[in-house]
């Protein structure tokens, strides 16, 4: 009887829940924005707005909301994430320097929401007491675990979406925005629109009861697909110099995850936007041509590309180039965007004569040049902990338990370790990765998506984000993706080119 009346009770609380989500239009306070160049934007700011109703962090879990003067109910969205590292992100504000400030002055409705991390913690009340079994009051819990980041970020769009007549800002244009574990989570957000397998998770949070998709992602070096992500950077990384003359048992480690990627790669049955099929036997040529093209784009644009990284160009400028990947080289085919030479990220120089078009690169020493520039992570690269003894990495916190427990999450690494993965782990990890719902036929996957990830980014493997971006091509989806010339790990660069691709897109 006592269980029955406490379903009831929680039942009720949920069917009360969107009743006490809160927006007032008429609490905003005015505030502007100094850009670089010493313009003023304008705008109304709405802040500290809870998007759940059952809030277990007052800390982070709120977002805030800045409407440029001259906005209407048909301006787009843009919902820029801060994570990093799968830590915890307060709700901000629009900064002149990143994408929110251009956002802000081309007349988009920011928001800014704040995210539960690893690293978020509570001391448990009577009433965090009464809702966990088993917590001792004053004990310190761990809130922000996974899946716990995307799930306060589909409750802030969900909250968009449930005060859309009332709040200027159109919720069916919402653009998310977010670098690394951020850009992870933007894909999430593009990847599980109104996936069901998240919905019992929100109703239990208080989320609003509607929608949570939306129109595009933009992903900057995404880490995502963590349980595949160890063996895709053992087998671009296991050949550079960095592994074969390191540590010997790291070697041995990584030979073995090398072996596991290519049945994973088969897996997905990729292709390329031409259609070919793509496998373990032709997959690294796929990737040296998206090199090739980031590379002549940069060069196109004025930047120095030499050839000490393993390119080759052709001898004579006056003839044309043969087709890289089906595409001709050149400022007509390629679309160029304008990018000042003095924000192109720089190559060291190198000697040799060049011809007008890079017609082929030797991976190896390019991937040489991608580990000299930053070292190599270890092998595993991600789930790390006790394998040959290492130190756990903030994945491994990321899917720890309440009481700051890291774990292993992968099959390859609980091999090692003996570690046992539950099902409500296996389930965690599953929710966190957005290749796992692409082809789900419940899922409303983002129509647009503009995935960049750095041509010398060594903080995932380029197979990550390069099977992001052919899956979703694979699945009719507008994808505008580029290795970016010589970018490191970072985000919202080149943003003239950025919003120009969302202008297009809203036409």
């Amino acid at each position: 009887m006592k269980k029955i009346i406490c379903l009831l009770f929680m039942l009720a609380l949920i069917s009360q829940s969107n009743a006490q989500l809160r927006f007032d239009s008429s609490k905003g306070t005015l505030g502007s924005l100094e850009m670089p160049n010493g313009e003023k934007v304008s705008f109304t700011a709405y802040e500290k707005l809870y998007y759940v109703t059952n809030v277990e962090d007052s800390t982070y879990q709120y977002l805030n909301v800045y409407i440029p003067q001259g906005a209407t109910q048909q301006s787009p969205i843009f919902l820029r994430t801060y994570v990093g590292g799968y830590m915890s992100s307060p709700a901000s504000s629009p900064r002149a320097s990143d994408a929110t400030g251009r956002a802000l002055k081309e007349g988009f409705v920011v928001v800014l929401p704040g995210t539960r991390g690893r690293n978020a913690t509570i001391v448990a009340d009577k009433a965090y007491q009464k809702a966990h079994k088993g917590v001792t009051r004053g004990e310190t819990f761990y809130t922000g675990k996974a899946p716990a980041a995307i799930l306060d970020l589909k409750a802030a769009i969900r909250y968009l979406r449930f005060f859309d007549k009332e709040m200027l800002g159109d919720a069916e244009h919402i653009i998310t925005d977010g670098t690394s574990a951020g850009g992870a989570l933007s894909s999430l957000m593009g990847a599980t629109g109104n996936n069901p397998a998240y919905e019992p998770l929100l109703k239990a949070m208080g989320a609003a009861d509607t929608k949570d998709n939306v129109f595009a992602a933009v992903c900057y070096c995404p880490i995502i697909d963590l349980e595949h992500a160890d063996m895709a950077y053992e087998w671009l990384f296991n050949g550079t110099d960095s592994r074969q003359k390191g540590d010997a048992n790291i070697l041995t480690i990584s030979n073995e995850l090398k072996t596991l990627f290519p049945a994973y790669l088969n897996s997905l049955k990729l292709k390329t936007p031409e259609g070919k099929p793509l496998t373990d036997t032709n997959y690294l040529d796929y990737i040296k041509s998206e090199l090739i093209r980031s590379a002549q784009i940069a060069k196109n644009a004025g930047a120095t590309i030499p050839d000490s990284l393993g390119f080759v160009f052709n001898q004579e400028s006056g003839f044309g180039a043969p087709p890289i990947n089906g595409i001709k080289p050149d400022g007509a085919k390629i679309k160029v965007m304008n990018i000042p030479n003095s924000r192109m990220p720089q190559a060291p120089r190198g000697g040799g004569r060049q011809g007008e078009y890079i017609i082929d690169l030797d991976m190896q020493k390019y991937l040489n040049y991608v580990v000299s520039t930053q070292p190599l992570k270890t092998a595993p690269a991600f789930d790390t902990q006790g394998v040959e003894g290492q130190r756990a990495s903030g994945e491994n916190d990321e899917f720890g338990n309440q009481k700051e427990k890291e774990v292993n999450y992968t099959a390859f690494s609980a091999s090692k370790t003996g570690a046992i993965l539950s099902a409500e782990l296996l389930k965690n990890v599953y929710l966190m990765n957005p290749m796992n719902f692409i082809e789900d036929p419940q899922t409303d996957v983002a129509p647009h998506w503009y995935i960049r990830h750095g041509a010398r980014d060594r903080d995932t493997a380029f197979p990550v984000p390069v099977n992001l971006a052919l899956k979703l091509q694979n699945t009719g989806k507008d994808v505008n993706f580029l290795l970016a010339w010589n970018r490191p790990h970072s985000g919202d660069y080149a943003l003239d080119e950025l919003f120009e691709w969302i202008k297009k897109i809203l036409q």
